[in-house]
């Protein structure tokens, strides 16, 4: 099943994405999309109703609002330098161990939302990403235990500002916060949609110019590992999310390095993940 959220921001209704582009509204049937959803099998218990009930599901118009195919998570947990490429861009050394960062949860958009470059910023970049979605309680998984804790996957823009993140000392989380900083779907695959996450093509333009352009193949430490290695340091609860790091094509790694301003476009990818586009605006007091 493809899950999504639609309405206007903070009055997101759960619905489904049928093959064809149908949107089905579910919300007499499933509260939200969040940790009681995930955790108490939700996934399951949605697709027997659907089967009994497609037919006579409200339909939802394609022209509303798509919001964040999840609620609002207890955390979300990110991945630095996960692709080989990236880190010989971005000068790091090969991670010994997954580097692992937080990002604040009231950054969470919609996929097609405007982003707004922070106050006193300077050097805002994109980043697409494969983000997972935990389906239960996990802490201590091994590697071989880590899909059975996954409720699905979806498309996620990390964006960054450079300059808190990097050059404001402290640690990244400063560079990753803002509102408007975390772009998640257009929806949410469930687990049985995307039988491999390591091979997917992903990839990010601005302004249809590209910028990114890899495979999840390419990363580090895989989907698997990450999920493994996470849960040894916090218990993850459903519904939250892994962001799986990004490829090279970055604008802190281009020559000179290149930034968003107001205007810009960005549109980005996942093969079986769909797509989403955001316009970057100046912030405004």
């Amino acid at each position: 099943m493809k899950l999504i959220r639609c309405g206007e921001a903070g009055q997101e209704k759960p619905g489904l994405l049928l093959n064809d582009g149908t949107r089905l509204d579910v919300s007499n049937i499933v509260r939200d999309y969040d940790e009681k959803f995930f955790g108490d099998g939700g996934v399951d218990t949605l697709r027997q109703w659907l089967d009994r009930n497609e037919s006579a599901t409200p339909r939802v118009s394609s022209s509303i609002r798509l919001g964040p195919p999840i609620s609002r998570p207890s955390k979300i947990i990110c991945i630095g330098v996960n692709y080989r490429e990236h880190v010989a861009e971005s000068g790091a050394q090969m991670p010994r161990e997954p580097v692992v960062f937080m990002k604040a949860t009231s950054s969470l958009i919609g996929p097609n939302d405007h982003v707004v470059i922070p106050k006193n910023a300077q050097k805002l970049d994109w980043e697409v990403e494969l983000a997972v979605v935990i389906g239960k309680k996990a802490s201590y998984i091994t590697k071989e235990e880590s899909f059975e804790s996954v409720a699905g996957y979806t498309l996620h823009n990390d964006y960054s500002e450079r300059c808190f993140q990097l050059e404001r000392g402290g640690q990244w989380v400063k560079g990753k916060s803002a509102d408007t900083f975390a772009p998640v779907g257009p929806f949410l695959a469930t687990r049985d949609e995307i039988p491999n996450p390591n091979n997917l093509a992903i990839w990010l333009k601005v302004n249809d110019e590209l910028r990114q352009n890899s495979n999840t193949n390419e990363m580090i430490f895989d989907v698997a590992a990450l999920i493994s290695y996470v849960s040894e340091f916090m218990t993850l609860l459903p519904g939250d999310v892994i962001s799986t790091g990004t490829p090279a094509g970055v604008g802190l790694g281009m020559d000179p390095p290149q930034y968003l301003k107001p205007g810009d476009v960005v549109s980005l990818g996942i093969e079986g993940l769909g797509e989403s586009r955001q316009r970057i605006s100046a912030w405004k007091a």
